[in-house]
């Protein structure tokens, strides 16, 4: 530029601008810095040729070496499913009520089941396993279908109202109200009854009566439930949608039925039998007893409330 000029006091050249009397000096840049510059230069030119770094319309560069990190994860889980894999066949070939037998075996399958657990079920059940409102609690010992490992193991493979699976556990509380079976005051008697199952309201006896009459067939007399059908004990303190007059007269009008998958559609029988070992350990489970046969899929029954 015309305005460039030596500055005496320094003798270096300026840049050829100046502001309000003040001018720059045009000092060279030190020659570490330009020859750190000049690396990075070189370091992204042999990056860009040889990784994936590009992005085209479709896809990116993939780079001389072909590398990639979703490779790399391929390569890591690949490696991961060989070192479990003698574990997962050892788990698959034992007999489940022998599972517990093998106590390594057994410590094995729970952890994989924990790791199972928090990938598929906390959503539902929580990250505790206790459940909430609509959702059952898998830590206690109140179980609908029974709580030993192949009962467990069933209820995973087949779900529970799981369309299209012959073998879901299945069971229908009539809408009483909604379908008119009950009138409004008979409801009020039956939930009054229910009440008094387990001490949390006085006694009526015409409530005794029509649950004697409509619920009884299904709950049991004394209400305790029966796992031949599925349906649920209603003289303790384990309650799916709430143990309040209101919610009880609720599910006996209206009832709400929940719906598990059927995992025997998405997960490979090893990782099944793991789930099943890591619910039975969470305090609940129960020794392998033969139990009643399951009711076929379109069987109706009359559950007021569901457990696990």
């Amino acid at each position: 530029m015309g305005n460039k000029r030596i500055d005496e006091p320094t003798g270096i050249e300026t840049v050829g601008h100046e502001w309000d009397g003040i001018e720059e000096l045009n000092n060279p840049l030190p020659r570490w810095w330009l020859w750190t510059f000049y690396a990075t230069i070189i370091w992204a030119v042999g990056y860009v040729i040889l990784y994936p770094a590009l992005p085209l319309l479709e896809k990116g560069t993939e780079g001389v070496l072909g590398w990639t990190s979703r490779g790399q994860l391929a390569q890591e889980m690949s490696a991961e499913e060989a070192r479990r894999a003698p574990i997962m066949q050892a788990i698959a070939a034992t007999p489940l009520e022998l599972l517990p037998q093998n106590t390594d075996l057994m410590d094995q399958a729970v952890a994989g089941g924990a790791a199972a657990f928090r990938v598929h079920c906390v959503q539902c059940h929580g990250a505790n396993a206790a459940g909430s409102e609509g959702f059952p609690n898998l830590t206690d010992d109140e179980w609908l279908w029974g709580g030993d490992l192949p009962s467990i193991e069933h209820t995973l493979l087949h779900g529970i109202r799981h369309p299209g699976d012959a073998q879901t556990r299945t069971s229908m509380m009539p809408a009483f109200g909604r379908d008119g079976l009950l009138g409004a005051n008979e409801i009020s008697a039956v939930t009054a009854h229910v009440l008094s199952l387990t001490g949390k309201g006085a006694a009526n006896p015409a409530g005794a009566e029509l649950f004697a009459n409509n619920c009884a067939v299904c709950h049991g007399p004394d209400g305790g439930g029966l796992r031949a059908f599925g349906t649920p004990s209603l003289n303790d303190a384990v309650w799916l949608y709430g143990s309040s007059a209101d919610q009880i007269r609720a599910q006996i009008f209206a009832p709400r039925h929940g719906v598990m998958p059927a995992w025997g559609e998405r997960l490979d029988p090893a990782t099944i039998r793991m789930l099943a070992a890591y619910v039975h350990s969470l305090g609940g489970g129960e020794d392998f007893a033969v139990v009643a046969p399951v009711p076929a899929a379109d069987a109706v029954v009359a559950p007021v409330d569901e457990q696990n």
